[in-house]
């Protein structure tokens, strides 16, 4: 069987939405937190931070180079 193994394109595509997801996340929780919730409504914003990333922009960004 013959493996697959992404090219430096696809990877850097991966990396791209991966950094974008923590950073999402981590925004979402600390925005969260600030406004007063507890740890499980931080998480649930922090989870509906990554739902709501525009990835048609997010990967548009990426063909044109801005990351």
């Amino acid at each position: 069987m013959d493996e697959c193994y992404p090219t430096e394109e696809q990877l850097q595509i991966a990396e791209t939405i991966r950094a974008a997801c923590i950073k999402a996340a981590l925004e979402g929780y600390e925005d969260a937190g600030m406004h007063g919730l507890c740890h499980e409504g931080a998480w649930e914003c922090a989870v509906d931070a990554m739902r709501a990333l525009n990835l048609k922009a997010l990967l548009a960004q990426f063909a044109e180079g801005v990351t």
